[in-house]
C-alpha cells in the first residue's frame, strides 16, 4: 500500500514538469501569416511613396488648381481638354514617342551586340566590361554636360579633333536646328542606356548551357541558327526584362534632355517630363501638368503591359 501511495504524487510531479505540447492550428496560423509580415514594409512604403502620390496627381489632374497648389473643386476634364486642344502637346508627344523609339530600339539592338561580343573569351574581357559599365555608372547630368561640352561649335572637343586630324578647315555648328539638337540628345541616350541592356543581356546568355551549341555544331548548325534558334530563345525573358524597363526609364527621363536643352527652342525638343514640369514649375498650371503626367502613365502603361504580354506569350507559343 506504501508503495502505491508514493508513486501515485510522483506520477502527478512527472505529469506537472512536462511541457505542453505547442498548439498545431497557432503553428498554421503563423505560417500562413509570416509571409505577409515580411512583405508588410514593402507593402508600406509602396503605398506611401507610390500609390499616394498617383492618387495625388489623378486628383489634381481632375481638379481646378491654384498656383498655390490649393484644389477648388472637379472642373469637368478641363485640365485635360485644355492639353488636348493645346497645339505644343501634339509637338511634344511626337517628340516624346520618337525619343522612346529611337533610344530603346536602337540600344536594345547594340548592347545586344555588345552582350554577344563580350561573352566571347578574349585577353583584356574583364577590363572591357568594366569600360563598358562607365556610362552606366555615372550619372545623367554629367553625361548630357559632356556630350554638350563636346558638340559645342566654339570649343568643343568634336570640333577640336576633327580640325586636328584635318578632316575639316572650320568649326561646324553641329546643333544648327531643333532637329540636330533633338538627334544628339537621342544619341546620349543611347550612349548611356547601352551598358543596361547589355548587361541584362549578358546575364542570360552566361546562364545558356554550352551543351545546347555542342549539340548544334553536332547537327551542322552554322552561326546565325545557332543564334536564332538558341540564343534568342533563351535570352528573351532577359530582353522582355531589359526593354520593358527601358521603356518606362527612357520615357520618364528629364536629366538629359533637360541640361542639353531645356525643350528650347519653343518646345521643339520637349518631351512630356520637361513639357509637364515647364507647366507645373514655369507658368503655375499644376491641374494641366498634373494632366500631361495622367495621359503619359496611361500610354506608358499601355505600351509596357501589350510588350510584355506580346513577348511572354510568345515565349509559351515556341516552347
Amino acid at each position: 500500500m506504501s508503495t502505491k501511495t508514493s508513486a501515485a504524487p510522483a506520477d502527478r510531479q512527472v505529469q506537472q514538469a512536462s511541457p505542453r505540447l505547442p498548439n498545431p492550428g497557432s503553428k498554421r496560423f503563423f505560417r500562413t501569416v509570416e509571409p505577409y509580415i515580411w512583405i508588410a514594409p514593402s507593402v508600406i512604403l509602396m503605398a506611401i511613396f507610390i500609390v499616394i502620390p498617383i492618387f495625388k496627381v489623378f486628383q489634381l489632374s481632375l481638379n481646378k488648381v491654384t498656383r498655390a497648389g490649393k484644389l477648388k473643386g472637379f472642373n469637368d476634364f478641363e485640365n485635360f481638354t485644355n492639353v488636348l486642344n493645346d497645339p505644343t502637346f501634339a509637338l511634344v508627344l511626337r517628340n516624346t514617342l520618337l525619343w522612346t523609339v529611337a533610344v530603346v530600339v536602337l540600344s536594345t539592338l547594340l548592347g545586344f551586340i555588345l552582350a554577344l561580343i563580350l561573352n566571347n573569351e578574349f585577353k583584356g574581357r574583364k577590363i572591357a566590361r568594366a569600360i563598358v559599365v562607365f556610362p552606366w555608372a555615372t550619372t545623367l547630368v554629367i553625361q548630357a554636360s559632356a556630350w554638350k561640352f563636346v558638340i559645342n561649335t566654339d570649343y568643343g572637343t568634336l570640333n577640336t579633333l576633327l580640325l586636328k586630324l584635318g578632316i575639316i578647315s572650320a568649326p561646324v555648328n553641329w546643333t544648327s536646328t531643333p532637329s540636330a539638337w533633338f538627334a544628339w540628345e537621342i544619341a546620349c541616350g543611347i550612349f548611356v542606356t547601352i551598358p543596361f541592356v547589355c548587361f541584362c543581356v549578358l546575364s542570360g546568355l552566361q546562364s545558356i548551357d554550352g551543351s545546347y551549341y555542342e549539340a548544334a555544331t553536332v547537327d551542322g548548325a552554322n552561326y546565325w541558327q545557332k543564334l536564332f534558334r538558341i540564343t534568342l530563345p533563351l535570352v528573351r525573358s532577359s530582353l522582355t526584362v531589359s526593354t520593358v524597363l527601358n521603356i518606362i526609364y527612357v520615357f520618364n527621363s528629364f536629366p538629359i534632355i533637360w541640361t542639353m536643352t531645356k525643350g528650347d527652342p519653343a518646345s521643339y525638343t520637349d518631351t512630356l517630363v520637361t513639357y509637364l514640369y515647364k507647366l507645373a514649375f514655369y507658368n503655375g498650371k499644376q491641374g494641366e501638368a498634373a494632366a500631361v503626367s495622367v495621359i503619359g502613365f496611361i500610354i506608358l502603361l499601355i505600351c509596357a503591359s501589350t510588350y510584355m504580354i506580346y513577348t511572354l506569350r510568345k515565349g509559351e507559343d515556341d516552347l
